[in-house]
């Protein structure tokens, strides 16, 4: 099993439009961060762990080109407003695609891009079609297993993923210690790190690696990085040896 991370930004992403400070400006392509999103597969299905705003560049840079599924974490912008940019995976393969997603997540889908669920789409619409998902219940996209983690991100129920040995989070702020229970025992830990200090909805960088110790993953990646972490030498320098800043197109397999 291969997941590659698409992005790891962010929601405005690095560099950040308009600034100057050292990390937007700094030519260490570890520090250019896309919207956070990631990918799985297993060499014979593909899936995709949120759709943001850079999808189109995330997938000709990795050179993506087939999709089979898309799961969704929750309904931020930077999480699912690139949904249009599935239209090639749609004309290529000929494929209504499937979207995993809760109950909450599918209404915003159907509000922000109602055109693509509509029975009569009009010609060249992006085509897709919501597989509900419950906290908790394992499913699996061909032989690709998931196991959906709650957590919470600042009163916002968000979604999490166990894949086997990999477990992927992002945009959390607190897991329940039930949820907790399920990560234990991953091998290999993605996690958002916002920054250094206190945010009200996004882990801090030692809330992070507060979790990581009581997971114990034999790696851990954080994700979802803003120019405010610092620069990604000097930040991983500071880092346990089994932690590391997570950076785009940084692959891990198991």
């Amino acid at each position: 099993m291969k997941a590659i991370l698409l992005g790891t930004g962010t929601s405005q992403g690095v560099p950040v439009i308009g600034c100057k400070c050292a990390v937007c400006c700094s030519t260490n392509p570890k520090d250019k961060r896309f919207r956070t999103s990631a990918f799985i597969t297993d060499g014979n299905t593909s899936v995709l762990i949120d759709c943001g705003p850079d999808l189109r560049m995330q997938m000709l840079r990795n050179k993506i080109d087939k999709l089979d599924a898309i799961v969704v974490t929750h309904e931020h912008n930077d999480h699912i407003i690139g949904l249009d940019e599935i239209r090639p995976f749609n004309f290529r393969q000929n494929i209504i695609m499937p979207i995993y997603a809760t109950e909450k997540v599918k209404q915003e889908f159907y509000t922000r891009f109602h055109y693509a669920f509509v029975k009569e789409p009009y010609p060249g619409a992006p085509r897709a079609k919501i597989i509900n998902l419950e906290v908790n219940e394992a499913f699996s996209i061909a032989e690709i297993p998931f196991l959906p983690i709650v957590a919470d991100h600042g009163g916002l129920e968000v979604l999490g993923f166990r894949i086997g040995e990999l477990t992927y989070l992002t945009d959390i702020k607190t897991i329940p210690k039930d949820q907790m229970e399920l990560i234990k025992g991953t091998k290999y830990l993605v996690l958002n790190a916002l920054r250094r200090e206190v945010h009200h909805s996004h882990l801090s960088l030692a809330e992070a690696l507060e979790i990581i110790e009581i997971i114990q993953p034999q790696e851990a990646y954080l994700v979802h990085i803003s120019h405010h972490m610092g620069l990604s030498e000097v930040v991983n320098a500071e880092l346990p040896a089994h932690v590391k800043l997570g950076y785009d197109g940084q692959v891990i397999e198991w």
